[in-house]
């Protein structure tokens, strides 16, 4: 356990991208009641999680992490939680056939919606508001009695992720990810992607290796993992009033978990030293995420990781890694040597959304594929250059049919981003982008996969 922490240590720290209630009794009053609440996740549930990803620092699995950019309220209905699911099941499948490396499934779910800013207010028309910062803490609507903070707010972001992770638990272990059902994840469009024939040929592939298993007698019944899958989520711990709220001392360990969740992150803008968001996160069980960046030097991350990761416990730590494509190669190795020199074993996970954010002509904000793509390509090029583990994806992505960036194979273009432009925040892969850029990815981890053989041998 964490040494002179509690849940409430962070409040004596420097509190960033935080909004201001103006009623502090209502904050109060719902964090009492959310302090009440059954946790959504459970200890062991966590433990689970970072053993599977002391397995991703080892070289021996993959950390596939996405979802959506901002969970909103408006949007929250089965079928976008089962799309949003089969798309990162289908992209496992992709990357799991070409590495023959078991994949581990992380979520941007059920709980990720607080977004930091880059300003505390916004202006239109002359007139100024707080920024919206994400369903849980005001409305989107550009209107006074919306861009008010609302600490109510939390109470229905919390039920709304326990719902959601009821029906992801259904889902992974209920038999709609049974591995013969590879056939039915495709979405209805995807057929207009050229991908789509490719996952098709997989599947069929897949197929038929499971009738060969079937008639050796192994099946469903007498193989679990055949049957359904381990799912995990996570979201940025940024609201840390809710935070706290959802922390709970495990009963058979004694130490500190944040049940809102398997994993949490640190973004960009709060990992700094001093940061009650540091703070806090240091003190539970979890695994945890540090979002890197081009600020980030190497002593800075080497004295972060003493902080949160004193132990050195394998899968504890989870780097993402987030700069650009055109900064990546010149940002990301000084870091990795500097880990590989203290003998750490982290996770390395590269994040290539949000350092390529352009906005269009016609004024949306967008993600060119090609950007995204070359980041990841980056990713690995210096990991193989390093003899390290390039260890993980995490992307801003949806099963729904949106147009948010820009290229890939379906060819979205700046002038059809209006079309369906649905992002309560930052624009997101679409599901075509997304096998995409699995089946992409599968050649790099294919390649990253002979050539540790190569070097081996």
């Amino acid at each position: 356990m964490a040494t002179n922490w509690t849940p409430d240590s962070w409040r004596n720290h420097e509190a960033v991208q935080m909004p201001v209630y103006p009623d502090a009794g209502a904050l109060a009053s719902a964090e009492k009641e959310l302090s009440s609440y059954p946790p959504l996740v459970f200890a062991g549930e966590a433990r689970a999680l970072t053993a599977d990803l002391a397995k991703v620092a080892e070289g021996k699995a993959f950390l596939l992490q996405g979802g959506d950019c901002a969970e909103s309220f408006a949007e929250f209905h089965p079928d976008n939680i089962r799309d949003t699911f089969r798309v990162l099941l289908q992209m496992a499948v992709v990357l799991t056939y070409s590495s023959k490396l078991p994949i581990v499934k992380v979520g941007r779910m059920a709980g990720q919606f607080a977004k930091p800013r880059s300003a505390p207010n916004e202006e239109i028309g002359g007139v100024s508001l707080p920024s919206y910062r994400g369903d849980i803490i005001n409305d989107i609507e550009f209107a006074e009695a919306g861009r008010s903070p609302d600490p109510q707010r939390m109470i229905r972001a919390y039920n709304q992720s326990a719902a959601t992770l009821n029906l992801l638990r259904a889902f992974s272990q209920g038999g709609y990810a049974n591995l013969h059902r590879v056939h039915n994840w495709m979405l209805d469009f995807m057929g207009r992607s050229p991908w789509a024939s490719q996952y098709a040929q997989v599947a069929q592939r897949i197929g038929d290796a499971l009738d060969f298993m079937a008639a050796c007698g192994i099946n469903p019944e007498t193989v679990p993992q055949l049957a359904g899958t381990s799912f995990y989520t996570s979201h940025e711990a940024l609201l840390l009033p809710y935070e706290q709220a959802l922390t709970r001392r495990d009963s058979t360990t004694g130490d500190w978990y944040d049940t809102s969740a398997h994993m949490l992150w640190i973004g960009d803008r709060t990992r700094f030293e001093g940061s009650a968001h540091v703070e806090y996160l240091r003190g539970v069980g979890n695994p945890i995420g540090l979002k890197c960046g081009p600020s980030l030097e190497p002593d800075a991350l080497l004295r972060m990781l003493d902080t949160v990761d004193p132990a050195r416990q394998p899968g504890r730590v989870t780097l993402i890694t987030r700069y650009g494509h055109d900064k990546i190669e010149k940002h990301l190795p000084s870091l990795v040597r500097a880990v590989k020199r203290e003998g750490r074993q982290v996770v390395w996970s590269c994040d290539p959304m949000h350092g390529n954010v352009v906005k269009a002509a016609n004024g949306y904000k967008t993600r060119p594929f090609e950007r995204i793509l070359a980041e990841v390509r980056g990713f690995f090029a210096v990991h193989r250059a390093e003899g390290t583990h390039g260890g993980g994806i995490h992307a801003e992505m949806t099963g729904q049919n949106v147009t948010e960036c820009t290229g890939g194979a379906m060819a979205v273009t700046d002038e059809n981003l209006a079309d369906r432009y649905h992002t309560h925040c930052d624009p997101r892969l679409n599901a075509g982008q997304s096998i995409e850029l699995a089946f992409l990815l599968a050649e790099m981890l294919n390649q990253e996969m002979k050539d540790r053989a190569k070097d081996a041998a």
